[in-house]
């Protein structure tokens, strides 16, 4: 299983970005899609998931009306709208997959630096 993200890079405060999360290798197998973030003071938080089958959402408080996660199925893409970027945003994102065997899947990372 391949996990890959995109998306990352430098922008400014109040802009947005959206980071692509494309997974291979499940053959099938349902997943639960899910962003972490790093950071060096607070270390991986949890960010959003999206469910299957029905494409349920869940966004951690923190990121509520911001940020916004889904999925397109077809293309096996997870998907973190984050809307209104803050510096206090900037972090290495990270897609987590789990699949319905109960076995994780982690990506490699994009950095988000959000700086005037």
């Amino acid at each position: 299983v391949q996990v890959v993200e995109s998306g990352g890079g430098l922008v400014q405060p109040g802009g947005s970005l959206r980071l692509s999360c494309v997974v291979s290798g499940l053959n099938g197998r349902s997943y639960v899609g899910s962003w972490y973030r790093q950071t060096p003071e607070k270390g991986r938080e949890f960010v959003a998931s999206v469910f299957n089958p029905h494409d349920q959402t869940n966004v951690a408080d923190s990121w509520k009306g911001r940020f916004a996660i889904s999925r397109d199925n077809a293309k096996n893409t997870v998907y973190l709208q984050m809307n209104s970027l803050k510096p206090e945003d900037t972090a290495v994102y990270y897609c987590h997959v789990q699949d319905s065997g109960d076995y994780d899947y982690w990506g490699q990372g994009t950095q988000v630096t959000v700086t005037s």
